[in-house]
């Protein structure tokens, strides 16, 4: 799914109006419209609504829903936030209309018969501020979304809930905890991007008249993961395990055996036509014990079971018969495992997925990352990316990635709730499944492997990534369908994983 950014939806706004010559008020009464049926499908018989409006446009759209509700007979109160003079000329004009149907604005105050009142509604709309909010709310807006969220009644937001940025998904003080969010046209990043997506409930994404050819013309670099927007290609009939690539694990160390071992299995319950993981010589045999279909072997490790440096030579010449290679899963952090993974990146060609302690190797000379050869792709959570020199500070998750992928010329995948893959030509994509059923160890090795198996399997990269992502999240929350969200394991999603690839429709 396409999201686009506030310059971008007020452009097509204004395309429709003074070119195409769509009234304004046509666009605001097919919102409005919009709202109003969907809040009649939570307003049950003899119900009532209560609609807070701001005196921008976003206003207009909730004061146009109070007349809809009216004209069908259901009983609606609407608070106006603001100053009724600064009311848009098109909300002036659905005020109107609302009072040749006979309702009024009533100015918003705090007052007992507010709370009386809204003990007894049935349904909320906060049509506060649509996506144009850049500063923290205050004032009577503050309170207005205090009462709304503390209301039992169904909430439903106009284009975004009040206090939620639209370009980045932070929120601005506060913001209406929403059950459903109405937007128009096209989605935006606030609405999938942590925060603010959570205060989005379910998302609908209507259309109020603005021609289709007007809304494909916008060029975006911000996409959603969508159920079918992601697909693995259906298998030839007279293919053999070579076909599927070869899938090169380097990790591991004393008490860090599960991790690599996960990110092996998962890369074969990915695909993977063969899969090798290479692990310190003191841990192998644990290693050999805990794998059935995939190939551990040996490297030469200290005596405190981690990998040294003049491992490289042996990695690097198995990185060159290899279609992909992941480093990182419980390898363990040293002076020679630092050496050891920068000497891999700065040589190799093969495309390189570094996970965990392959990020904390690189994380003191990122002019590593700059001078690589090979196809890089960091999978750190957010922890790991500040570590990398990641920058979140402004809440912005979708903006820092795509800085990082683009400085650097990597993938990135930043991991965590709503998981985004930035690319270094500025693209992002913001993941849609997964939950906290994954919130467990071994989650992201699990994610490590599948990775680097789709990658191995020659599919195109950005789509093996963001394909990866997508169908771990729906391992988890397919997982946490059947087990509930507390006992969820890494072993499961690797349990799971056939059954999610099954939801994935294939060509």
């Amino acid at each position: 799914m396409k999201l686009v950014t506030v310059a971008q939806i007020r452009e097509v706004d204004r395309h429709a109006i003074e070119d195409l010559g769509i009234p304004g008020t046509t666009l605001m009464s097919n919102a409005a419209e919009q709202i109003a049926k969907v809040a009649m499908e939570h307003i049950p018989p003899g119900g009532s609504a209560t609609i807070f409006c701001g005196t921008g446009n976003n206003g207009g759209d909730g004061i146009g829903a109070a007349a809809y509700l009216i004209e069908k007979g259901i009983p609606v109160r609407i608070f106006l936030i603001g100053d009724h003079a600064n009311l848009t000329p098109d909300s002036k004009e659905m005020e109107k209309r609302l009072n040749s149907l006979g309702g009024s604005l009533e100015q918003f105050s705090m007052s007992f018969d507010l709370d009386n009142h809204m003990d007894n509604c049935d349904v909320v709309i906060d049509a506060i501020f649509g996506i144009g909010l850049n500063s923290d709310l205050k004032g009577d807006v503050l309170s207005a979304v205090s009462v709304i969220n503390s209301s039992k009644a169904f909430v439903i937001s106009a284009d975004i809930p009040s206090g939620v940025h639209a370009d980045t998904g932070v929120i601005l003080g506060d913001a209406v905890k929403a059950d459903i969010t109405v937007t128009f046209s096209l989605a935006k990043p606030g609405h999938f991007v942590e925060p603010g997506c959570l205060s989005c409930g379910e998302l609908r994404v209507c259309d109020i008249g603005i021609p289709r050819d007007a809304l494909d013309a916008i060029i975006s670099h911000m996409y959603a993961a969508m159920p079918g927007d992601m697909y693995l290609p259906r298998r030839r009939r007279d293919s053999h395990k070579g076909n599927y690539g070869r899938t090169l694990i380097v990790g591991g160390s004393i008490g860090y055996t599960g991790a690599p071992a996960l990110s092996a299995r998962a890369a074969t319950r990915m695909g993977a036509g063969l899969v090798y993981l290479g692990v310190p010589n003191l841990i192998y045999e644990i290693i050999a014990a805990k794998l059935d279909e995939e190939m551990p072997f040996p490297l030469p490790g200290d005596s405190n079971g981690q990998l040294i440096a003049n491992a490289a030579s042996d990695i690097l010449r198995r990185v060159g018969q290899s279609d992909v290679c992941l480093i990182g899963p419980g390898l363990g952090t040293s002076k020679d495992i630092s050496e050891l993974v920068q000497s891999i990146t700065r040589i190799a060609e093969t495309p390189l997925v570094l996970d965990a302690d392959g990020l904390n190797a690189i994380a003191e000379d990122l002019d590593i990352l700059d001078n690589a050869i090979c196809p890089l792709i960091l999978t750190p959570h957010a922890g790991e990316f500040e570590r990398l020199g990641g920058d979140l500070s402004s809440g912005d998750r979708i903006r820092a990635s795509c800085d990082f992928a683009t400085k650097h010329g990597c993938i990135l995948v930043l991991k965590g709730h709503r998981t985004i893959v930035a690319l270094p030509n500025g693209i992002a994509y913001v993941n849609t499944t997964g939950g906290p059923a994954m919130a467990k160890g071994g989650s992201g090795d699990v994610l490590a492997g599948m990775i680097a198996a789709l990658i191995a399997q020659k599919l195109p990269i950005v789509h093996a990534i963001a394909s990866a992502v997508y169908i771990h999240g729906l391992a988890g929350d397919m997982c946490a369908a059947e087990y509930g969200e507390y006992s969820v394991t890494a072993s499961d999603l690797i349990a799971m994983l056939p059954k999610a690839m099954k939801e994935i429709e294939t060509f």
